[in-house]
C-alpha cells in the first residue's frame, strides 16, 4: 500500500494533467479530424507505454480476470473520450472539465442503483442544486458560442463512461500493477481506434499538423493517456471510487482559467453562474467527507 503522501501527490499530479487535458484536445483537434486526433493518441500511446514496461520490468497478465480489468479500465479511455472529442465540436476546453465536475454525481448514482450504495440527502440536494447549475448554463447557449445542447449531451455520456469504469475496475479487482492496468486498457482502446478507422478513412491526414495540434497531441499521449492513467488506477485500487471522482470537483476551474488564458476562452457571466451553482452542489454532496477528511487531519495534527 502506498504511503499517504505518495498518493496526495499522486492524487495532485492527476487534478494538474485533468485540468490541462481538455485545452490540449481541443488544440490537437485544430489541424487534425476530432476521431483522428483521438485514434492517433491511442495509436501512439500503446508503443511507448509497452516500452514503459519493458523498461520497469513490469509483467503484462493475460489471465481471465486481468483482460476483464483492462476492458473495463478502457471505458474511461476510448469509450468516455469518444464522447468528449465529438463535443470539442460545441464546447470549449472549460466547460468540457467543468462537465467532468458530474463524475462525483453518476459515481453516486451508479453507486445508489447498481450497487446499493446509500445516499444522504444532502447529497441528493448537492445533485439537484448541481443539474440547476447545468440548466443555467445550458440557457446561456444562445449568449456563447461555447456552450451548445449536443455538446453537453455528449459529455454527460462520456462523464457516465468514466465513472461506470471506476466501479467496473474495482469490482474486477484484479490486483494488477498500476501501469500494467494503464498499459492492458490502452491496448483494449487501441483495438478499438481500430475499429473506427474505416468509418473515418476518408479523412485520414494528408499533411503533418501545425505546431500547436502537433504537441497538444503529444500532450494527450504522454501525459492524459500515460502518466494520468498511471495515477488514475493507482488511485482506484488504493481510494474510494466517489473520493477519485473529487479530483473533477478541483480541476473545471482551473481548466476554465487555462482555457481564457492561453486560448482566448471569454465565457459568459450566465455560464460563471450555473460554474458557481454547480461547483457549490458538489460541495454540498462532498459535505460528509470534507467534515471527515477535516477531523482526520486534527487528529493528525494532535
Amino acid at each position: 500500500m502506498p504511503s499517504k503522501s505518495n498518493l496526495m501527490m499522486t492524487y495532485a499530479l492527476l487534478v494538474f494533467i485533468w485540468a490541462s487535458t481538455p485545452l490540449a484536445i481541443v488544440w490537437s483537434v485544430s489541424d487534425l479530424h476530432l476521431m483522428w486526433a483521438l485514434v492517433l493518441r491511442f495509436f501512439i500511446a500503446l508503443p511507448i507505454a509497452c516500452a514503459v514496461l519493458l523498461l520497469l520490468k513490469i509483467k503484462l497478465p493475460f489471465n481471465k480476470i486481468a483482460m476483464h480489468s483492462y476492458l473495463a479500465g478502457s471505458l474511461s479511455l476510448i469509450g468516455s473520450q469518444v464522447f468528449t472529442y465529438a463535443a470539442t465540436k460545441y464546447l470549449s476546453s472549460g466547460i468540457i472539465a467543468l462537465m467532468f465536475g458530474f463524475a462525483p454525481i453518476m459515481a453516486g448514482l451508479i453507486g445508489r442503483f447498481g450497487f446499493q450504495q446509500k445516499l444522504l440527502s444532502l447529497q441528493w440536494l448537492g445533485m439537484a442544486v448541481s443539474v440547476v447549475g447545468l440548466g443555467i448554463i445550458c440557457m446561456s447557449g444562445g449568449e456563447s458560442q461555447h456552450v451548445h445542447p449536443i455538446g453537453i449531451g455528449l459529455m454527460l455520456l462520456s462523464v457516465f463512461a468514466y465513472s461506470l469504469s471506476i466501479y467496473w475496475v474495482k469490482s474486477v479487482n484484479a490486483q494488477i500493477e498500476p501501469m500494467a492496468q494503464a498499459t492492458g486498457s490502452i491496448l483494449f482502446s487501441t483495438f478499438a481506434a481500430l475499429c473506427i478507422v474505416p468509418f473515418i478513412w476518408q479523412y485520414v491526414p494528408t499533411h503533418l499538423p501545425n505546431t500547436q495540434s502537433l504537441l497538444a497531441l503529444i500532450y494527450t499521449v504522454l501525459m492524459a493517456s500515460l502518466l494520468a492513467m498511471f495515477c488514475y488506477f493507482k488511485l482506484v485500487q488504493n481510494i474510494k471510487a466517489t473520493t477519485l471522482s473529487l479530483t473533477t470537483v478541483m480541476t473545471p476551474l482551473l481548466a476554465m482559467l487555462l482555457g481564457a488564458l492561453l486560448n482566448d476562452e471569454k465565457l459568459t457571466i450566465t455560464v460563471f453562474i450555473g460554474a458557481a451553482v454547480l461547483i457549490f452542489g458538489l460541495f454540498l454532496y462532498f459535505y460528509k467527507d470534507f467534515k471527515a477528511s477535516r477531523l482526520l487531519a486534527k487528529k493528525i495534527g494532535a
